[in-house]
């Protein structure tokens, strides 16, 4: 039986509620040096950039030390670095906290806002401004959302008890329940369960549906519908319950439908993208509904989002032409409701 490795504590604090980079060097390599692994593996970074950390002393090993730029190659030794943080616009719309209590966060995230740091949105993310606002160091998320979806994410505040939440989702033994605003279409017969096979390409921004065996499975439900604005047959409202959690999967199977999600700039097709600081016509998809079974106390939780989808609230507001003194159309928030 491989024995497990000892993974040491991290020798540099977090910075703006993001935790340092660390890298394990491999078991085997032909590098001579820390460096020249380092140069190799962070190819992506730019021509410079590992060898200027070198000689800012900002890799350190577990003793907090800095790593000296002609430090021999040791397999499996740790080292540590912050990332350069990127410049980012910031979110104008805050984390909204559903739930607290020594073991979890439930979150209501507004659209734009990442939930955990990737690519160019690091400490513009739900778990790094709630890490600095609730001040929380070991926050983590337990699962995601889509940047430009809004609602409901499970956060765990002890880091040994992550897995046991996160096995939740794994197991699909929490029910997620989503609501969207999309064209109206007399000729839908809902609700209905939708069935399909769904793949995401890496590199691909799209998803799409292939012949064979589903993977993903939704129920589409009709809560209530306008006959204008929108279109010639109005706006809707529509419950969706998926039971499955294939990437961008409701999004997907209601463009299948033809009804596709009011904002949406992957489906049914991919628009420009737009500027940073434009938050106009957010997505009109909200994680409405978390409901679980507690793994570590038992507890029976069911937490809704306050959130009121801005398409629906002022359709006009929503579609209006981008102007200097309406930069966005946020979702209005009429609070909480939840608990065990």
């Amino acid at each position: 039986m491989r024995r497990k490795t000892r993974i040491p504590p991290s020798p540099l604090p977090q910075r703006r509620g993001v935790d340092p980079v660390r890298v394990r060097l491999p078991a085997t390599g032909t590098w001579g040096t820390v460096r020249a692994h380092l140069v190799e593996r962070l190819s992506g970074a730019g021509a410079g950039v590992v060898e200027a950390m070198f000689d800012a002393g900002r890799i350190v090993g577990a003793d907090g030390r800095p790593v000296a730029a002609d430090a021999p190659f040791v397999p499996g030794m740790f080292v540590w670095f912050h990332r350069g943080l990127p410049d980012e616009v910031p979110v104008p719309f805050p984390v909204e906290v559903v739930h607290r209590d020594e073991h979890i966060v439930v979150a209501d995230k507004p659209h734009f806002l990442a939930t955990t740091p990737r690519g160019g949105h690091v400490a513009e993310t739900a778990l790094a401004r709630l890490r600095r606002e609730l001040d929380l160091p070991e926050l983590t998320a337990a699962h995601r959302l889509d940047r430009l979806t809004a609602g409901l994410v499970l956060f765990t505040v002890r880091p040994e008890e992550r897995g046991a939440y996160q096995s939740l989702f794994r197991d699909r033994r929490i029910r997620k329940e989503y609501e969207a605003v999309a064209p109206f279409d007399p000729a839908l017969a809902l609700p209905r369960t939708v069935r399909s096979r769904i793949v995401k390409e890496r590199g691909v921004l799209t998803a799409r549906e292939v012949p064979g065996e589903p993977n993903a499975v939704s129920r589409v439900e009709l809560v209530e519908h306008r006959e204008s604005p929108g279109g010639p047959g109005g706006l809707a409202r529509y419950r969706l319950t998926p039971a499955t959690g294939q990437t961008h999967q409701l999004r997907v199977h209601l463009n299948a439908l033809g009804v596709p999600i009011l904002g949406d700039p992957l489906y049914p097709e991919v628009t420009a993208p737009v500027p940073a600081g434009d938050f106009r016509r957010p997505l009109q998809l909200l994680a409405r509904c978390l409901e679980f079974t507690d793994p570590v106390t038992g507890a029976e939780h069911r937490f809704r989002s306050g959130r009121v989808l801005a398409a629906w609230a002022s359709y006009d507001r929503w579609a209006a032409a981008p102007s200097a003194s309406d930069r966005w159309a946020a979702d209005r928030y009429d609070g909480p409701s939840g608990g065990q």
